[in-house]
């Protein structure tokens, strides 16, 4: 018998909802508070889309944490947060009252971390509760491996659930960017598991008001976490290190956010941080994307930075090609945020950053700064591409 009511059907209102409520946000974004000149907000559109199409994926087809598969997201797929470019992201669902393992190989990925965490940095609750590290378990790349997950801890080889855990998220690290084979992961539940019931609407809809609220949350969120740290300190001088409170532990950043003129260029001096990971990078404001990661260099990381003679390592942001190693573009964004990371330290560094004219980089650096021709610098961004269409391959 039909149903004499389908328009009342609980997942037919949430589409509904979810439709209307991502309109009302594409014209949230013209607000004041947004990013809001033409090309700002041809990309804030485009962040839109991508939001809706990464938390419709994990809302809906990564929600069963009886089957869980890994979600890539918060990488070149999908953005949100300021993605680090030297990570691939991977994230599933798991339930702390169940048991996973998680196998894979290594292959040229040099260190991964696995967060046991509660929801995503934008929503109400979020942190992580457990890390482990495959420096901690001895693995090199190249490596197979197998991590089994649940119980109390107290077996052999297993790795407890912390309570209330919901992910399990990934962070892969590719330091020497090289056309190789990226690292493998895979995930099952190794508890017996009855066969789900067809799927109905109540789960639908609950699927799509979940994908809403970390829609909006991470447009909104995002943009006024941005605009704090930025009210904060001042444009073009890096602010005070700092931890994210509920993230990985043994993480540090430090903050700059750049507004220059078509003829001015961020001159950034800084000593090497003892620590297994750093770099500087380039991320847009509002939407806190990754400043065009494929065709311009927006990342410089511990092995790809130029050191001069003295030791300490020099990094030119600018809008044009200064003819010098160790340039961050902007991208054609006037503003911005640079984003210094090192983890894992054993020594802090003390970066600093001043104004120049364009025309006076050359004068400011030290006499042996070698050149870098349009060659050169064409050679450097096609390794870049090499190494991620690797990285990122179906």
């Amino acid at each position: 018998m039909p149903d004499p009511a389908p328009h009342a059907r609980p997942e037919v209102l949430a589409w509904k909802r979810f439709c209307q409520r991502i309109e009302a946000m594409g014209e949230r974004l013209l607000a004041d508070d947004f990013p809001n000149a033409p090309a700002d907000t041809s990309e804030g559109i485009a962040h839109l889309a991508d939001q809706v199409s990464c938390w419709l994926g994990w809302s809906l087809a990564h929600s069963d944490t009886t089957a869980p598969f890994f979600h890539r997201s918060n990488d070149l797929a999908t953005q949100w947060g300021g993605p680090n470019q030297d990570n691939a992201y991977h994230h599933a669902r798991i339930d702390a009252g169940r048991r996973y393992r998680v196998r894979g190989k290594m292959h040229s990925c040099e260190h991964f971390v696995m967060t046991m965490r509660v929801g995503f940095m934008h929503m109400k609750e979020w942190g992580t509760k457990k890390a482990i590290s495959s420096v901690d378990l001895g693995l090199r790349p190249g490596d197979d491996f197998e991590i089994l997950l649940g119980g109390d801890g107290s077996a052999p080889g297993w790795h407890a659930i912390p309570p209330d855990v919901t992910t399990l998220s990934l962070r892969e690290y590719y330091v020497d960017w090289k056309p190789q084979e990226p690292a493998v992961f895979t995930i099952e539940c190794l508890d017996e598991i009855p066969t789900p019931p067809r799927l109905d609407g109540a789960r639908v809809a609950a699927g799509l008001d979940h994908a809403l609220e970390q829609v909006e949350r991470s447009m909104v969120g995002w943009n006024e976490y941005l605009a704090t740290h930025r009210a904060k300190g001042r444009d073009n001088v890096f602010a005070p290190q700092q931890t994210v409170a509920k993230g990985l532990s043994d993480a540090r950043y430090a903050f700059l956010f750049w507004d220059l003129a078509p003829d001015e260029v961020l001159l950034i001096e800084t000593d090497v941080p003892k620590a297994r990971y750093w770099g500087l990078q380039l991320a847009t404001l509002g939407w806190f994307e990754q400043v065009d990661p494929i065709h311009r260099i927006t990342s410089i990381n511990q092995h790809q930075a130029i050191p001069s003679a003295d030791g300490r390592v020099r990094f030119v942001l600018a809008h044009t090609d200064p003819g010098v190693p160790n340039w961050l573009d902007t991208g054609d964004h006037r503003e911005g945020l640079l984003t210094y990371r090192w983890f894992w330290p054993e020594s802090d560094p003390t970066p600093t950053a001043r104004v120049l004219p364009l025309a006076e980089i050359a004068d400011a650096l030290p006499g042996d700064t070698p050149r870098v021709d349009a060659a050169a610098r064409r050679a450097e961004i096609a390794a870049r591409k090499a190494h991620l269409a690797w990285r990122f391959r179906t």
